[in-house]
C-alpha cells in the first residue's frame, strides 16, 4: 500500500514536471494578445492549459485552435508591466501571434521645453506609453547628431528631465527624439539659441602629428569629425586636439564647432 501511494505521489510529481511554460512580458498598450494554440502531441485536445497574467490565473478558451487573452477587464492601466505565462504539454508550443502589441510606442506629448545658453536643455512630457529613451540631437555640420541619451519614465504622468548639451558656436538647434519598434523616430519641435561660444579654428593646414583646434588664441574643446577621402569616419570625439600620427598620408575632411573644412595629412 505505502509503495503504492510513493508511486502515484512521483506520477503526480513526474506530470508537473514535464510541463512547460511559455512566457513574454512588455507593456500593456491598451490590446488584447491572440495566441495559435496547435493540437497537443498525443492529438488529443490542444496544447495550452492555463494562462497567468502578472502572476494571476485569468479565463482563457485554451479549449480551441486559437484563443485571445483578454487584458481589458484586468484593472491594468495603459503603460503598466506585463508579464504574460502560458503553460502548456511537452511536445507542442503555442505561438503568440502579436507581440508587437506588448512593445512600448513613442506617444510622449511636451508640455514645456526649452534651452539655456550655456547648453542646459530641460523638458516636461505627458502621455508616455512605457519606458523608451529620449535621444537629444543637435544640428550641426548640416544634419542631426546624437548628442545624448536620457531614460523615459514610461508612464502617463508628466515627468521632468534634463540634459547638458555642449554648444558650438552661433546658433545652435537642439531637438529630442524618440524611436520604438516601428524603427521610425518622433522627434519634438527644435528649440533654437545663440551660444556665447567663441568660433573655433583649426591648425595647421597641412596636418603632420596633431590637429589643434584654438578661438581667442587659446585651446578649447570642441566636438569633431574626420572623414578620409572615400566618406569613411576614421575618428570622432570632443578634445581641444587630435592625434592624427595613425592618419595615412592624404586628403580628409573634418567637421568641428560648425565648421566643415578640408586639410590633408603629410
Amino acid at each position: 500500500m505505502k509503495a503504492n501511494i510513493i508511486s502515484i505521489i512521483f506520477l503526480l510529481f513526474s506530470s508537473i514536471s514535464f510541463g512547460s511554460m511559455l512566457s513574454i512580458e512588455g507593456i500593456y498598450q491598451g490590446k488584447n494578445v491572440y495566441v495559435q494554440n496547435p493540437v497537443s502531441s498525443d492529438g488529443f485536445g490542444y496544447c495550452a492549459s492555463k494562462v497567468m497574467v502578472n502572476g494571476d490565473i485569468v479565463p482563457s478558451n485554451t479549449g480551441n485552435g486559437d484563443f485571445e487573452i483578454d487584458l481589458s477587464d484586468l484593472n491594468i492601466s495603459i503603460g503598466e508591466p506585463l508579464f504574460i505565462v502560458i503553460e502548456h504539454e511537452d511536445g507542442c508550443k503555442p505561438i503568440i501571434i502579436n507581440p508587437e502589441v506588448l512593445l512600448p510606442r513613442s506617444t510622449y506629448v511636451i508640455v514645456k521645453m526649452g534651452v539655456e545658453k550655456s547648453g542646459k536643455l530641460e523638458w516636461e512630457t505627458t502621455k508616455e506609453q512605457g519606458k523608451l529613451p529620449f535621444l537629444i540631437e543637435q544640428f550641426r555640420w548640416n544634419k542631426w547628431v546624437t548628442v545624448g541619451e536620457v531614460q523615459g519614465v514610461g508612464t502617463s504622468g508628466q515627468h521632468s528631465y534634463g540634459f547638458n548639451v555642449a554648444p558650438h558656436s552661433g546658433q545652435n538647434k537642439i531637438r529630442i527624439v524618440q524611436v520604438d519598434h516601428t524603427g521610425l523616430k518622433r522627434p519634438s519641435k527644435e528649440v533654437i539659441f545663440t551660444s556665447f561660444v567663441p568660433k573655433v579654428s583649426k591648425n595647421p593646414t597641412k596636418v603632420k602629428d596633431v590637429i589643434h583646434f584654438t578661438a581667442n588664441n587659446k585651446p578649447i574643446e570642441t566636438r569633431y569629425e574626420i572623414f578620409d577621402a572615400y566618406g569613411n569616419i576614421v575618428k570622432k570625439g570632443v578634445g581641444a586636439s587630435v592625434n592624427c600620427k595613425n592618419l595615412v598620408r592624404g586628403a580628409y575632411y573634418i567637421n568641428f564647432d560648425n565648421t566643415n573644412e578640408k586639410f590633408i595629412k603629410n
